[in-house]
């Protein structure tokens, strides 16, 4: 249970950084394709018996280079090529996964993941993910924020648009893989959306947002695995679950907030003139 918490803290961190992006620029639907995009490189490599991270690594980024040669020149949309290969790379996987013996346990596994069954290998792999991951964030801020809001500014300030295009795929797909084995595949997008979805509005800056994010996804472990625990449910599917269920919430007590600091406000007025 402790290597558990400690990884799926360190999914959080990693989800809450690059997720912020995601949720900034639209994208959930390239987040939930790449998730599903690992599951043919998962199941050859468990039938193969090669470590299924190194699968999970190089199915996402066949299937982020197959988005970005697709949408080259514009000759199909970002949506249509990731709708495309997403249902392309999902069918594959389970066609693979088929030709195992336990194919229902097989999938089960890679869809919904496993976060009990960390280990202190995974740890390491997953702490390594964060430097990565944070390092990558800081080196390419400046070129995704002017990527995010003002793309031929971008180009026109020489900070390569189309290379931080890349590089932000490359965080995304980053995320996913390493999250996958916490929470599988199918339930990875909402750890990578929902909490930054749920921080959104409680901040005004990007690398705050990415803190709370962070914070919230962190919370999301610990409760679900609690939840898991004590009710006898699946851990992966409790920790989406209360992850996604932060957003209502958060959404909720930042609008009762409002409501009760709009009299405060309303006085303040008053009291510079009074002065």
């Amino acid at each position: 249970m402790a290597r558990a918490l400690i990884g799926g803290v360190l999914v959080a961190v990693i989800c809450g950084v690059a997720g912020t992006w995601v949720v900034i620029r639209g994208s959930a639907f390239l987040g939930e394709a790449l998730a599903h995009g690992m599951v043919p490189g998962v199941a050859l490599a468990a039938l193969l018996g090669v470590p299924t991270v190194l699968g999970a690594a190089v199915s996402a980024a066949a299937m982020a280079t197959g988005v970005g040669l697709l949408t080259r020149r514009r000759r199909l949309s970002d949506d249509t090529a990731i709708a495309l290969l997403f249902v392309g790379m999902l069918a594959l996987g389970v066609l693979i996964v088929s030709r195992s013996r336990s194919f229902a346990t097989d999938l089960t596994a890679i869809l919904f993941g496993d976060v009990l069954a960390i280990r202190t290998g995974d740890v390491v792999q997953l702490a390594v993910a964060v430097v990565l991951t944070l390092l990558v964030a800081a080196v390419g801020h400046r070129a995704f924020v002017a990527l995010t809001f003002d793309p031929v500014k971008a180009a026109t300030l020489g900070l390569r648009p189309g290379a931080a295009r890349v590089a932000l795929t490359v965080l995304v797909t980053l995320a996913v893989v390493s999250s996958y084995q916490a929470v599988g595949s199918l339930l990875v997008v909402g750890l990578l959306v929902a909490p930054a979805a749920a921080a959104r509005p409680w901040t005004t800056g990007i690398v705050s947002t990415m803190s709370l994010a962070a914070a919230i996804g962190a919370v999301a472990v610990t409760v679900g695995l609690l939840v898991s625990w004590h009710a006898g449910t699946a851990a992966g599917a409790s920790i989406a679950l209360v992850a996604v269920a932060a957003y209502p919430v958060s959404t909720l007590l930042r609008t009762l907030t409002a409501r009760l600091g709009a009299p405060r406000s309303a006085h303040r007025p008053e009291v510079a003139t009074a002065r």
